[in-house]
This record gives structure tokens, C-alpha cells and sequence, in this order.
């Protein structure tokens, strides 16, 4: 893609993210210009690392097109915990906001194109935007919903419920999740969560 194109699309993409803030808060012309001082656009390609659970996270990623995996890792597996995908936030929450480490790792599923806000300059918003503090309140409800969701899955007994769950929960990009990454999220071995999947 062209240079002067790829500008026009990012500056398409923000006007975009500007939205998602309007949907939770008034958007002024300062607060504008200090989002659209602060952000920076970056693409990931499918499979890459994009946050290592061995470094503390000091950003937070809104994506604007293709799926990320939260996950971490318990005797030697990948146990998935999380997909992100359009028009989501996507970092290791307590790494990002107690600045330690913590145990998860985020990788693209896809590729994938996102905003990128710093924690540092989320500070700076935080304590000269008070509106940016009621934004972060209002947004983390979908986090915490997400959250919700995932430990009202681990109480359902068989896996075939639980496979309903999360279809039911990830309805809009399941399909786009590769299957062993789901197994894992469930709880199930790959084979059977194939036979699951042959009988609907």
C-alpha cells in the first residue's frame, strides 16, 4: 500500500476510534487532539508474539481489524483465556495497570491492524481529562462481562455445554478461532470437541 494511502486510512481508522469514545463520553476538540497525539497505529501478522508474559505490558491495543488470543501457560500447554477482536481493548490487565509482570501472553491470530495507546499516556489523559476516567469506568464493563462469561462456562458440567457457552459468548468470531485454541479455552481434548462439533 501506497504511503499517502495507508495515512488516509489511519486517519479514517481514528475518526473510527473516536466514535467508540463518543459511544461512552463527550469527545472534545482538546481531548481530540491529545488521542490524536498520543495514539499510534501498528499491525501485527498472524502468529506473532504481541505481548510476552515475561515483560510487564505498558500498552493497551484497540483493534481496529483482526483477532488477538490472551493466554497463559500451565504445565507446558497454552490454556486460552480471552479473544479480542474489532472495536476491543486488548492488554494484560493487571500487568498493564500494577506496571509487574504477570502470566499472560497475547499473540495475533490473524493479522492484525490496531491503535496503540501507552500507559504512560494514559496517565496524562487520566489526569487532565476527568471524562477519560469515567470512559475507562463505563468501557471495562465489557471486560468484566467477558470475565463473567468465562467463569460462568467453567461451572457448566459437560462439554457440550460448555461448547454451547462459548459459542454463544464469541457468536460473532468463533468461527474464525482455530479449533485447538478452543479446545484449550474449554476445558477439552481437540478430538472431542471435534465430535461435538459433528453432531450439531
Amino acid at each position: 500500500m501506497k504511503e499517502s494511502n495507508l495515512s488516509q486510512q489511519i486517519e479514517g481508522n481514528k475518526e473510527l476510534l473516536f466514535r467508540h469514545f463518543e459511544q461512552y463520553i463527550r469527545v472534545s476538540d482538546e481531548l481530540k487532539s491529545a488521542l490524536d497525539a498520543r495514539i499510534n497505529f501498528v499491525s501485527f501478522n498472524k502468529g506473532e508474539l504481541v505481548h510476552d508474559a515475561d515483560k510487564v505490558c505498558t500498552r493497551s491495543l484497540f483493534i481496529q481489524k483482526g483477532l488477538f488470543r490472551t493466554y497463559f501457560i500451565k504445565d507446558g500447554k497454552e490454556i486460552s483465556e480471552y479473544f479480542p477482536a474489532e472495536n476491543e481493548w486488548s492488554n494484560s490487565p493487571k500487568s498493564f495497570i500494577t506496571r509487574q509482570k504477570d502470566m499472560y501472553y497475547i499473540d495475533a491470530i490473524e493479522n492484525t491492524e490496531a491503535f496503540c495507546l501507552k500507559v504512560d499516556d494514559l496517565v496524562y489523559l487520566f489526569e487532565n481529562f476527568p471524562e477519560m476516567e469515567r470512559y475507562s469506568r463505563l468501557s471495562m464493563g465489557t471486560v468484566f462481562g467477558h470475565l463473567m462469561e468465562r467463569i460462568a462456562s467453567l461451572r457448566f458440567t459437560t462439554a457440550k455445554e460448555k461448547y454451547d457457552h462459548f459459542i454463544k459468548t464469541y457468536q460473532e468470531i468463533h468461527h474464525r478461532i482455530p479449533l485447538g485454541m478452543i479446545a484449550s479455552y474449554l476445558g477439552i481434548a481437540q478430538e472431542t470437541l471435534s465430535r461435538i462439533r459433528s453432531e450439531k
